[in-house]
């Protein structure tokens, strides 16, 4: 008799270590933002990059780390990332 049903969630199809590995070494240019589908934090990223002669690539890096150390972990649609581990 219980409660409703819990509705599975569902996952991101987007993988997490690949939006990691891309944060981290296109971070500059927002490669990573736009695989997650946040196009306009992508532009802005390289915009600021271009802006700071190359020192704004610094953000993609942060969040390249952030995202593999499971601190970012939501595309743009609000959906988990996959974990490939």
């Amino acid at each position: 008799q219980g409660g409703p049903n819990p509705q599975p969630q569902k996952k991101s199809s987007r993988s997490k270590i690949a939006a990691g590995l891309l944060g981290i070494f296109l971070g500059g240019i927002g490669v990573h933002n736009f695989y997650l589908g946040f196009t306009t934090r992508a532009v802005v990223q390289i915009v600021v990059t271009l802006i700071t002669c190359g020192v704004g690539s610094i953000w993609g890096f942060i969040e390249g780390i952030l995202i593999i150390c499971h601190q970012i972990n939501l595309d743009a649609y609000n959906f988990p990332l996959k974990d490939d581990c």
